[in-house]
Order: structure tokens, then C-alpha cells, then sequence
């Protein structure tokens, strides 16, 4: 079997992209929330349940923001979270969509991660210029 890449994306309110890391496929986006956060600075992190851990909700309580994440099942007792802005979560699916028209990344034409991850962030910089 081939290798494959996850393309861990912080988005802003507009949906514009922030911040790409990427790891092995393999490799849970939870384990990746807090470089993405860092140095980061914004009103709330909105992420899915994915991101339900106490580790990332302390990570974005430090930075000062409020933490819009739905309990996963496993939870006990459940957090609270505001359904209306987390509406706004769809950003994110709607910013990979944009980036899905690139063909060279849709196709992932390039087999090098560095070549890869350079036309993911130019083509973030095309979105940003839109």
C-alpha cells in the first residue's frame, strides 16, 4: 500500500487559509492541534468532535479563546457548545473544497511531501488573493 498524506488546515472566520501542516495519514488531527494553535490568535477555535479532548480545550483556553467543539461520544458528561457559531465550522470543509480545485493537489500530482506542501501554500496564497 502507498503512503498517504493529511493535510491539517487552519482556516480564518472568512474561511481563508491560515496554517497547513502535513503528516502521515496515519497521524489523528488531534495530535496536531496544538502547533496549529500556536501563535495563534483569534475570538474562538471552532472544530468537530475530532478535537474533544481536555488537552486541546486547556491549549485554546491559554490562548485565550473559547473553545467551540462538540463532545464526542465518550465523554461522560458532556460540554456545552454554541450550535450557531459552530454552524460557521463548515468554513473549513468549504476552504479544502476550494483547494480540491487545484488539480495538481485534488490529483496529488506531486510525490514529494516538500513539493507537495509548497503548491498546497500557493495555492492558499491564490485564495487569499480572490
Amino acid at each position: 500500500g502507498g503512503l498517504t498524506t493529511k493535510i491539517h488546515l487552519l482556516a480564518d472566520a472568512l474561511g481563508r487559509p491560515l496554517r497547513f501542516i502535513l503528516t502521515g495519514g496515519q497521524v489523528h488531527e488531534s495530535r496536531m492541534a496544538e502547533p496549529m494553535l500556536d501563535g495563534m490568535e483569534g475570538g474562538a477555535v471552532l472544530a468537530d468532535k475530532a478535537y474533544d479532548s481536555n488537552a486541546i480545550r486547556a491549549t485554546v483556553k491559554a490562548a485565550r479563546m473559547k473553545a467551540v467543539i462538540p463532545s464526542s461520544r465518550s465523554r461522560k458528561r458532556p460540554i456545552r457548545h454554541d450550535k450557531a457559531l459552530y454552524r460557521e465550522r463548515n468554513r473549513i470543509e468549504r476552504c479544502f473544497n476550494k483547494l480540491k480545485h487545484f488539480r495538481r493537489l485534488a490529483t496529488r500530482y506531486d510525490r514529494r511531501a516538500r513539493h507537495f506542501l509548497a503548491f498546497l501554500c500557493l495555492a492558499g496564497a491564490v485564495l487569499w488573493m480572490r
